[in-house]
């Protein structure tokens, strides 16, 4: 389950398991509900500290995400509305988060976990491994309303175009030049560049940020709040 480290005033939150590169039962850091939940709680943790801090999101191992949880899907269908909606609360928590927030994609981040990518302020990239991709339109899948707004407001609209319409795997370099992230860098340097630019933005942490946030993102964060329809 994901889980926190600090180092002074950067938050690290790992989507993955600790002591774990790859946890057996969600090796690809899923959106399972439990999951959810856990993101969440960590982010409490995050909100209960009154010192100014930012954070960076990141997990271990092969994957970033990879998105929704589709055997919990396939065995839960009655609950996909409401699954759903727990997807896009949590899009909505970090897009709105009173400390700045850095991704730093350590490996595959496809669907929504691709999604997540996009709901922090300042976006790095590992260079030798790993693709960012949308691949619901290669599945049959569409898009939910309020994933569509995230893709169209975070992304330019040619890359959003062709990333929605095609299934196109990223690699870092090409993510950076079209928009998706704003750096590639080796795996090496990852964490220590992210840490240092969450580092340099924690002093903009608290309401404030949290209100220019949602004042900036309101038309999406509308969207986003709409229940998902019954199927």
């Amino acid at each position: 389950m994901p889980y926190l480290t600090r180092s002074d005033s950067v938050w690290t939150l790992y989507l993955g398991t600790e002591g774990i590169e790859l946890d057996p039962q969600n090796p690809e850091n899923r959106f399972h509900p439990d999951w959810i939940a856990a993101v969440h709680e960590q982010l409490d943790r995050i909100e209960a500290d009154d010192e100014k801090t930012a954070v960076v999101l990141t997990a271990t191992g092969k994957f970033f995400s990879n998105g929704l949880d589709v055997d919990y899907v396939a065995a839960n269908a009655d609950k996909l509305p409401q699954y759903l909606d727990q997807v896009h609360a949590l899009y909505r928590r970090l897009l709105t988060f009173s400390r700045p927030i850095v991704a730093a994609v350590n490996g595959h981040a496809f669907g929504a976990g691709a999604m997540l990518v996009l709901c922090a302020e300042h976006r790095i990239m590992r260079t030798e491994r790993g693709f960012w991709s949308l691949p619901e339109i290669l599945l049959g899948m569409p898009f939910t309303d309020p994933m569509s707004a995230l893709l169209r407001t975070r992304l330019p609209d040619a890359t959003a175009t062709e990333a929605m319409t095609t299934g196109r795997r990223y690699g870092a370099a090409q993510a950076q030049e079209l928009g998706i992230v704003e750096q590639a860098v080796d795996v090496d340097s990852l964490l220590t560049i992210a840490t240092a630019e969450a580092a340099n933005r924690a002093a903009v942490a608290g309401p404030g940020l949290a209100t220019i946030k949602s004042n900036l993102r309101g038309p999406l964060l509308q969207v986003m709040s709409q229940p998902t329809p019954p199927l």
